[in-house]
């Protein structure tokens, strides 16, 4: 135990201060393969171990795969030269990411990154399918043998293979795995996302929204290969198909975000037809609750601190209760802990503060899935979780860190579900104006109703059936 907190603390207490709710304990592991060969399996999952996006994409998939998701730069899937190039690959991002906050060369290095990564204007629409620097590169690793040790374990099943991370799609197809099947991360992406002749890859690609489908078509992938289904999201935070749990968590957190009526006032015969009027009246007792999320790699963790001081009066007035997310990160945890003691915020731990830090992905995801369940605010930077405003959930967004979270900054901005930070320092003054005029409530609606929200279930539908359902209605997109 430090600061009096102890790693599944979090996990209980959110459990007795809300809802009482009925937590499925599915396992997100990396198994030896001589235990996974099994008629039930549908697919292949496989992600990489490289930030959290590319796994936070792969874990609501995950009942495709027995629960299993495998990581392609494991022993168990990739040879020891594979492995240090993914190692490698994963320190220089993480490295690079944190070096943004640096003062002077931080930003410098980072600008070399993000020059690599760059994504050509959207507009106008134009033919973008000739290969770049980045696309031969990673056509030589794969010459050298890039993912070949992957398609000889598994290509024997006959199981389509899902990735989240482009390299291993690619390197699949490019290695003779018949089926391979491509979750796109971000709204926007890099032409190194498709092979260098996109018209003769067998991949397919599930795209989270409009943007990513008409980028994908700039590359040269043909119409056939693209399927819009949405971002994939948590199942525990969607109910079902029929989104019930949604509904309910939804018509909960309108209430809280609203607190003079504006939302109401204009919006309340909308809301209670598609959430139905038993989940708009208030059943639940709890704090307005804010949730700061750092990123993968540890970076603007700052930022959470900043809010934390600002914030740490009304916390003490129980007028409001702050989630800080360390993820995978015990230096990040850490560094929290050390911010609430300074602050004199320790007795306010478990109720009026959390941290949220788990030891493995299987923990940490279904703590921060279930405080999603009760957070009112997600303020995070514009990276994967710019999708998780389908969830209902209004985002304040942190400064982005890359081209593709630029990119996501710009498609929240105008589906209006996102709200740039104003300094943090001063968050408790800007974020009550923002909830007591009604822009947060109006933040959350407009994120449930225009971002896609079934893509976990269409996801399923196409790699079961090879078909997707499509419907107008808000509710199943």
């Amino acid at each position: 135990m430090e600061s009096g907190v102890q790693e599944d603390s979090f996990f209980e207490c959110e459990v007795g201060y809300s809802l009482k709710l009925k937590v499925k304990r599915n396992h997100y592991r990396v198994i030896p393969l001589s235990f996974c060969c099994n008629n039930e399996r549908q697919a292949w999952l496989l992600s990489v171990d490289m930030g959290l996006g590319h796994q936070r994409a792969a874990y609501p998939l995950r009942d495709l795969c027995l629960g299993q998701v495998f990581n392609a730069d494991s022993g168990e899937l990739a040879t020891r030269m594979e492995q240090k190039l993914w190692k490698r690959m994963r320190h220089l991002y993480e490295s690079l990411s944190r070096l943004n906050d640096l003062p002077v060369i931080g930003g410098f290095f980072f600008g070399l990154l993000d020059k690599i990564q760059e994504i050509n204007p959207y507009y106008p629409f134009r033919d973008l399918s000739e290969p770049t620097i980045q696309v031969k590169y990673l056509k030589r690793l794969i010459a050298k043998g890039l993912g070949k040790n992957l398609v000889e374990k598994l290509v024997s099943t006959g199981l389509p293979l899902l990735s989240t991370f482009y390299a291993v799609a690619l390197a699949a197809a490019s290695q003779g795995y018949p089926n391979v099947y491509l979750v796109a991360t971000d709204s926007d992406l890099n032409r190194v996302w498709v092979a260098d002749n996109p018209k003769q890859s067998p991949v397919q690609y599930f795209a989270p929204c409009s943007y990513t489908l008409n980028r994908l078509k700039e590359y040269g992938v043909p119409d056939e290969k693209i399927w819009l289904t949405g971002f994939p999201l948590p199942k525990e935070n969607l109910g079902g198909p029929d989104l019930e749990t949604l509904k309910y968590d939804l018509g909960q957190r309108l209430i809280y975000l609203d607190p003079n009526r504006r939302f109401w006032s204009l919006h309340r015969v909308e809301a209670e037809y598609y959430l139905s009027p038993e989940n708009c009246v208030k059943s639940d007792e709890r704090l307005l609750t804010l949730t700061f999320a750092v990123g993968g790699a540890g970076a603007q963790k700052e930022i959470g601190a900043a809010a934390l001081k600002s914030l740490a009066g009304r916390i003490r007035k129980h007028q409001i209760r702050f989630n800080l997310v360390a993820g995978l990160r015990s230096e990040v945890r850490d560094y929290f802990q050390m911010k609430v003691a300074e602050l004199n915020l320790n007795d306010e731990l478990g109720s009026g503060v959390n941290i949220i830090y788990a030891s493995n992905l299987d923990q940490y995801f279904q703590k921060f899935n279930l405080a999603l369940r009760t957070t009112d605010i997600l303020w995070t930077k514009p990276s994967e979780l710019s999708f998780y405003a389908g969830l209902g959930l209004p985002i304040i967004m942190a400064p982005p860190l890359g081209a593709h979270e630029h990119m996501n900054r710009k498609w929240l901005l105008e589906i209006h579900a996102g709200i740039i930070q104003q300094e943090p320092d001063h968050c408790s003054e800007w974020l009550f104006d923002l909830l007591n005029e009604g822009r947060l409530a109006e933040a959350a609606w407009d994120g449930f109703l225009k971002a896609r929200k079934c893509g976990t279930y269409k996801i399923e539908e196409i790699i079961t059936t090879g078909q997707m359902t499509h419907d107008l209605s808000p509710l199943k997109r």
